[in-house]
């Protein structure tokens, strides 16, 4: 069996929206039979939300802190192809493959991204983080959903989420950032 987790789960605590793929991994990791987590990193195309703002503004609202920290990042293209990859495999017990894109990026390799594809300029806005729950709110997530996106994003910032790397299988893909946002403008 193969499943999408997703880096960080391996922590007990501390992981808002993935404390979800932790307990995920804890119980299916005691079936008895070959499991595979796919702990992927922060989506590429969690970056779709920014289109707009980045044509119209200029600006990309930053949640990821400090916008030149280097953040691991995956294109959801390389998860279903490590998936696919994986399912062809024979093995035993659980694995655990912490996945990632080829590089790591960060707001500001993402403002500079859409600069180059939109051909104009493109910065990373920090939104401060007592306007976080209303930010959300105004995208459409209803007030007692906000806290475990909160607790999420502090738990990056803070380098809490993060890759094991102990008993695990590093994998790298190959999708870049520019490739993942050309292909969600064109969507």
């Amino acid at each position: 069996m193969v499943y999408l987790s997703s880096i960080g789960a391996h922590r007990e605590k501390g992981l808002g929206l993935i404390t979800q793929c932790h307990i995920l991994e804890q119980e299916l990791s005691t079936v008895s039979r070959p499991n595979a987590f796919i702990r992927a990193a922060w989506f590429m195309e969690n970056s779709q939300w920014d289109i707009d703002s980045a044509r119209e503004k200029g600006e990309i609202a930053s949640f990821l802190d400090p916008l030149d920290r280097p953040f691991p990042m995956v294109a959801t293209g390389d998860i279903g192809g490590l998936a696919a990859r994986i399912l062809q495999q024979d093995w035993i017990d659980n694995r655990y493959l912490e996945l990632e894109g080829p590089r790591r990026y960060s707001q500001l390799d993402a403002a500079g991204t859409w600069s180059r594809l939109l051909h104009r300029p493109v910065v990373a806005k920090p939104v401060p983080r007592e306007e976080w729950d209303m930010f959300f709110q105004q995208q459409g997530t209803s007030q007692d959903r906000t806290a475990p996106r909160i607790e999420m994003l502090d738990g990056f910032n803070s380098g809490w989420i993060d890759f094991e790397g102990n008993s695990t299988e590093h994998v790298q893909g190959t999708r870049t950032l520019e490739e993942v946002f050309r292909g969600l403008i064109k969507r």
